[in-house]
Parts: C-alpha cells; structure tokens; sequence
C-alpha cells in the first residue's frame, strides 16, 4: 500500500506541475483553451474522459468513505480541482480506509 500511496504522491505532483507549467506558458486564458478543447471531435471526447473519471472516483470515494460529510469534502471540488485533489484522497486516505474495511470483514 505504501507503493500506491507514493506513486498516487508523484502522480499528483507530476499533474500539478504540469497544470503549472501550462498555465505559465500557454499563451491564453483557461476559457481560450476550453474552446479550443471543445471544437476538437478529440477534445470532446478527452473531457468526457475526464469527467467521466471524476464521477468513478467520486464513488468510490462514497463507498469507502464511512464519514460522508469527509466524502462529500473531496468529492465536490473533484470536478474543479481535478485530479491533483484525488491524489490527496489517496495518498491521505485509501490505506486506512481499505485496512478498516478489511478488519470488519
């Protein structure tokens, strides 16, 4: 577990980087992109992947979480701080969780 909790680390480190560096570099605004993204058939189908994902993690988030208010916490910004936001989940939260799960079952 403590491979994924360092690997889900790097990953949200590497993403938010990333969205750094575009953010630095690109050249247009965030709704400038949108548009661009969204006139692309590819584009279109990225962006249903992603939101598509924000929703698979969101339930799993419901399922293990057995505090939904905590839930309810890193579910909702999911669609706005993306996946940097699920990597915090996991890296602060997925062990304990599956450890809990797995000594009631």
């Amino acid at each position: 577990m403590t491979l994924i909790r360092i690997l889900s680390a790097l990953g949200g480190l590497v993403l938010l980087a990333a969205i750094v560096w575009a953010s630095l570099t690109a050249g247009q605004s965030l709704s400038e992109a949108i548009a661009w993204l969204t006139s692309e058939p590819w584009g279109v189908v990225s962006l249903v992947d992603l939101y598509l994902s924000f929703f698979f993690v969101a339930v799993l988030i419901w399922c293990l979480e057995t505090n939904k208010g905590l839930a309810l916490l890193f579910i909702l910004p999911l669609p706005f701080l993306g996946h940097v936001w699920s990597a915090v989940w996991m890296v602060w939260r997925l062990a304990a969780l599956l450890r809990a799960r797995a000594a009631n079952v």
